[in-house]
């Protein structure tokens, strides 16, 4: 069985960056990891604090989408350990939720973003599942009980 999820609604919306699990990393509390995430684009300018302050995650994504600020140039390199280091520190911090990514087992972990074919699967199915991809990653360590440092 493949776990689709999506909002956080959803009964897995725990595994969406926008659900209320905030997280302390680089010396600070992100509200969710969609903040984090969003904030890292930045790192070292005023426009990471002032997505970290954002009132809502959906507020910090669109803060984090808006090509007027200046995005860091290794961003397209880094992006995917910074989503991974976000996922991991939010399940370790929040054992509720950890006990709920350990309990899908070896189950395939699918966002079902029909309008991301990055960090999700697209409209079509057919998209590349990054987000789900980490999920998974960071199931197999938290099983593992792993060096928390990727």
């Amino acid at each position: 069985m493949t776990i689709y999820f999506y909002t956080t609604r959803d009964k897995y919306g725990c595994f969406s960056n926008f659900s209320r699990h905030g997280l302390e990393l680089d010396g600070a509390w992100w509200p969710t990891s969609e903040h984090y995430f969003q904030g890292q684009k930045f790192v070292g300018t005023p426009h990471a604090e002032q997505i970290r302050m954002a009132k809502s995650p959906k507020e910090a994504a669109k803060m984090g989408r808006d090509r007027k600020r200046p995005l860091r140039p290794d961003w397209e390199e880094v992006k995917d350990d910074v989503m991974r280091r976000a996922v991991l520190r939010k399940f370790e911090t929040h054992g509720d939720i950890r006990e709920i990514l350990l309990g899908t087992g070896d189950e395939e972990i699918v966002e079902n973003a029909p309008g991301d074919r990055y960090w999700g699967c697209g409209a079509d199915g057919t998209g590349k599942n990054k987000l789900g991809q980490i999920l998974m990653e960071v199931r197999e360590i938290l099983r593992q009980g792993k060096d928390k440092d990727l």
